[in-house]
This record gives C-alpha cells, structure tokens and sequence, in this order.
C-alpha cells in the first residue's frame, strides 16, 4: 500500500496555565479525567498527547506580540489531539456536546486558563526523511520534543501557506536538523455555541501554526535550529512572527515537571 488511506484532517491544540497552586490538581484532573473524556474517547480520534514548558524551557520562548500570550510565562501544558480527516464534522458535533454535558456534571476544572485553545486544519507539512515517520503518527511516535511557531500571513494567507509547505519548510529539513518534519496548521473559526472561557479571536483568517516534531530536546538544538527560525520567516517579508517555543512530553500517571513550572 503506497498511500494509506488514514489522513490526518485537523487538530484539537489548548494551550493551558494552572492556577498556582492547583498544578498537581490540575494535571491528574486533566490526564485521569479530561484528556479521556473530554477529547480522547471521541470518534475520529486518532491520537493525542501531552506536553509541558517548564520555566527553562519557557525562557528561550520568543513573543514578541501579546497576541497568543501576554506572558512568555503563561502557557504550561500542551494537549494535542490529532482527528481523521473523513470524521472532523462528527468529531466537532460530539465535542461540542460532550463538553456542555461534563460542565453540568461537575466535571471541568474552574483552577485554570485557556492561553490558546483552538481547532486547526492540517495543510500538508515537510519532512527530513525519505520514508520517515508519518504525520499521523507523529503523537504516537513520542517524539523527545516539539516545538510551536506561530505566524501571521503578511498578504494572502493561501499563498503563504503554499509557499511554506512547498519552499520554505523543505528547505530548513535537511539531513542534519533535529526536526524529523515540519507541519502546517491553518485555524478553524470557533463554534458560537464553544464555552464562553476559549478565547476568540478576529485575526484567525491570516494565522499560521507551524508544528516542528524533534528527535531531541529542544532546549539542546534551540540555539542551532530554531532561535532564528522566525526572524528568518519575518525577513522574507511574508510573515509577521507571533509566537515560538519548545515543549517536552509530559510522563502519564506522574506529577513530574509540576513543580517545576515557574
């Protein structure tokens, strides 16, 4: 089989800060509770995963516009939940009813904020290795590392996007960078009827999300790989840079990395 008929369509990605002092409340509500209930159990899911920024890794964030956080110290963990491309809408329709239904339950947790939480559509994405792993697979493959790049289109956005993913992103993925690929994520509007905390947000037509998967710490290869990633983006003249910054994974059924926040 040379082209497996199991796509990646789009991506459920929240962006979280726990309270100070309800990190570990948090985390074993999220990863016993919610990351099950709330997402996983879903139809069309096709994988998800957990990642974390601790304070070091979170020091070598770039923000320079307050638009996706106000602090480069808000935006702890990272849930990623990958959905098959022929189930979207039904996944859609069962999360926007699940989540009312687990807020009558008592079920959601009042000791946290939605930094960026949003549904994205995959558009394609570039890869370092011949025949490496697939985007589908790229949360089950437990990459060490992932790193975010958020941008803004400077003219037309389809443009932009078509030229990231044909040009620019191939060229940044030769054989010796950390990056096993490099996916590209447009925003889809969020529902009138989503919980009232997921912040909205009018510019999302012009937004980009650029997901680098790394097969090494990112803090080790920060400075050769990615620290003028988005200065590089901003000089080409198409985009504006408004967000970049590494995660690691998080370790299920521990509290590692929740004392290590701030």
């Amino acid at each position: 089989m040379d082209d497996y008929p199991v796509k990646l369509g789009s991506v459920l990605f929240t962006l979280v800060e726990p309270h100070r002092g309800h990190e570990v409340e948090y985390n074993r509500w999220y990863e016993r509770d919610h990351f099950y209930a709330g997402c996983l159990i879903g139809p069309g899911i096709l994988a998800g995963a957990r990642f974390v920024a601790t304070r070091p890794y979170k020091e070598l964030r770039q923000v320079p516009s307050d638009e996706i956080t106000t602090d480069a110290m808000r935006g702890s963990y990272l849930a990623l939940y990958w959905i098959e491309r022929s189930q979207q809408d039904e996944w859609g329709t069962w999360g926007a009813k699940e989540v009312h239904r687990l807020h009558k339950a008592g079920r959601m947790f009042p000791h946290r904020d939605h930094v960026h939480t949003k549904m994205y559509r995959y558009r394609g994405g570039a890869f370092r290795d011949a025949d490496g792993v697939p985007p589908e697979m790229a949360l089950d493959h437990r990459f060490p590392g992932l790193v975010v790049t958020v941008v803004e289109a400077s003219g037309d956005r389809e443009e932009t996007v078509e030229w990231l993913r044909d040009e620019q992103l191939p060229s940044m993925l030769d054989a010796s960078s950390a990056s096993a690929m490099g996916l590209v994520f447009t925003p889809v509007p969020i529902p009138d009827d989503a919980p009232t905390d997921i912040p909205r947000d009018p510019n999302d037509s012009r937004r980009i999300n650029l997901m680098w998967f790394v097969d090494r710490d990112p803090a080790d290869v920060w400075e050769s790989d990615f620290a003028g990633v988005s200065k590089a983006l901003e000089a080409t003249g198409r985009v504006r840079s408004l967000f970049a910054g590494p995660f690691i994974p998080t370790i299920p059924g521990t509290d590692t990395y929740t004392d290590q926040l701030w």
